[in-house]
């Protein structure tokens, strides 16, 4: 029985209370109830404080209200004892077969188990790492790259309709000086002050020669172009190969000079015109944010006719919309907070709602540490630490796994030497190590010819009501993550479980040894082994994490 069924149950429970005229709930019995895992052992397998939260507009006092429903849940099925504590809190003991059936339906469910329609029918776009062309994708940008894949496998659990699109800036003043540098290097010259540096510079300036030879006999305004051209495509395809290296491919690619040259920023500001939020002053158009929360009202087309920078972000949400999206995340760095005021206004502006219509995620930095000290460029790159500083010194696996671990919003630091390690101190082998455990013993089930069969009735262990209630609380930590934008929840859940695992693994003999006869015990055990693997390779997979067979 997993904590959604019995959240049902008790919603049966008050619903019946309530058509015999025992209560009176004058907002209607609520959908789903709050079902946690106590804290003290001996309080039960769950507990719930939905006493607490109805009494009041029930007109009667918890402990009251408890009774009624402790006295209803008692009768459901799977429910073997409900004990009243406190105030009016509601420990629940679930029954060991009701308990136990959970092995045989996670193991039906196989990779869709932990799936559930919280976002059913939600168009979601997910924008993230959108990293400008002009050099060897940087940690921050890897950071998305793990959590933004892995938020969009978790949304799609959930049944969302998940597009993720990177948002390709290939128009402005970045792109001139990545061209300039370009060119200085071909032609011996200096390299501008706020040019780039970096070994990368000197190979790709050398591909641009190489695939345009006549490139300096041209005009330094043509040949400038040239390596404009020429050096975003040779930036932008390495960075596309090494996203996809690390297990992330976009399904859209969006160029941002198609907004300039399409006239969607012209719709976009005709648009808000319409709407009555933009007015003109000192001869420039001006978007009035400052009514919808911004610290202050924004220019949208300078006084030179131009567009300014967020004429661009405007037409680009605008786009998205019309595409159809209900949804629309953004996953910015961490020098990007004082960006969200005016995205959020902008959002508002359009007639949508902030938060829902348009989210904007932050990542903070990521550290590299190797002997205790801090990595503080990349060879390659010479200003940043690059994803293949990452990658090379400890996996793909530990790397995205590293990145997704911990929230979003926080600084960390990745000690490559701790998880380059084959050892429990490493999370991510910790977890793969379990399921391959677990994939080692169900091929030597398979050698002695034992089948796993459900006997629910007979996990009656400690450690097995451990481990099954730990397999029943995966659905909720896949929704919860979901819903808080947190895939690091997944991770840690993960990690628990196979301390779960192993711990019931010490403790329960799962195949018979030597001549002993096989029973249905053991067979039972079997299947709890296999519902685990499901589990493991599912989470595994929601963080594009590997699940091996063999370690």
């Amino acid at each position: 029985m997993t904590p959604d069924q019995l959240s049902a149950a008790v919603v049966a429970s008050l619903t019946s209370l309530v058509d015999e005229g025992a209560l009176a709930l004058p907002d209607g019995v609520p959908s789903e109830v709050t079902i946690e895992r106590p804290r003290q052992k001996g309080h039960g397998d769950y507990a719930t404080n939905v006493a607490l939260q109805l009494a009041k507009k029930a007109g009667t006092n918890p402990r009251a209200l408890a009774e009624l429903v402790a006295a209803k849940l008692s009768a459901a099925d799977g429910v073997a004892d409900v004990e009243i504590a406190g105030p009016g809190f509601l420990n629940i003991t679930v029954d060991a077969g009701a308990q136990g059936r959970l092995a045989a339906e996670v193991v039906a469910a196989g990779s869709s188990y932990g799936a559930s329609d919280a976002f059913a029918g939600e168009k979601i776009n997910l924008e993230f790492v959108s990293a400008n062309p002009t050099g060897p994708l940087h940690l921050g940008g890897v950071r998305w790259a793990a959590v933004g894949d892995a938020l969009g496998r978790i949304f799609t659990m959930t049944g969302a309709e998940v597009t993720r699109e990177y948002y390709f800036n290939d128009h402005g003043a970045q792109l001139d000086r990545f061209s300039s540098s370009l060119m200085a290097w071909a032609t011996g010259r200096p390299v501008p002050e706020d040019g780039y540096g970096g070994a990368y510079i000197e190979e790709i300036a050398k591909d641009v020669m190489a695939k345009r030879p006549d490139v300096l006999e041209l005009p330094d305004d043509e040949a400038q172009e040239v390596f404009r051209a020429e050096g975003v495509e040779l930036m932008f395809t390495e960075i596309k190969q090494s996203l996809h290296d690390f297990g992330v491919d976009f399904d859209v690619y969006f160029h941002e000079d198609n907004l300039h040259k399409s006239g969607a920023v012209a719709k976009a500001v005709e648009r808000l015109t319409e709407l009555g939020n933009t007015y003109e002053k000192d001869n420039a158009l001006w978007l009035a944010t400052e009514k919808f929360g911004d610290d202050k009202d924004r220019v949208i087309i300078k006084s030179d006719g131009t567009g300014a920078y967020l004429s661009g972000d405007l037409a680009y949400y605008l786009d998205k919309r019309e595409r159809g999206f209900d949804r629309c995340f953004i996953m910015l760095g961490a020098d990007h907070h004082g960006y969200v005021g005016r995205m959020n206004a902008m959002c508002a502006a359009f007639g949508d709602e902030p938060g829902k219509n348009l989210e904007i995620l932050i990542g903070q930095m990521v550290n590299l540490l190797r002997d205790g000290q801090p990595l503080r460029m990349s060879k390659r790159a010479g200003t940043v630490v690059t994803i293949d500083d990452l990658v090379g010194a400890i996996g793909v696996d530990a790397s995205r796994y590293a990145l997704a671990r911990y929230h979003s919003d926080s600084p960390i630091d990745i000690d490559l030497d701790l998880w380059a390690k084959a050892t429990n101190d490493n999370p991510v082998f910790t977890v793969q190590y379990a399921h391959a455990r677990v994939a080692s013993l169900l091929r030597n089930a398979a050698d002695l010819d034992v089948v796993a069969a459900s006997h629910p009735e007979l996990l009656v262990h400690e450690k097995e009501g451990a481990l099954l209630r730990s397999l029943a609380e995966f659905p909720r930590v896949v929704k919860a993550a979901a819903e808080l934008r947190e895939p690091h929840r997944v991770a840690r859940y993960l990690e628990d479980l196979a301390g779960v695992y192993h711990r019931f693994y010490d403790s329960c003999r799962v195949l018979p040894r030597g001549d002993e006869e096989t029973t249905d015990l053991h067979r039972a055990r079997l299947l709890l082994v296999d519902a685990t693997r499901t589990v493991l390779a599912n989470g595994l997979g929601l963080l594009g994490v590997s699940a091996p067979e063999r370690m």
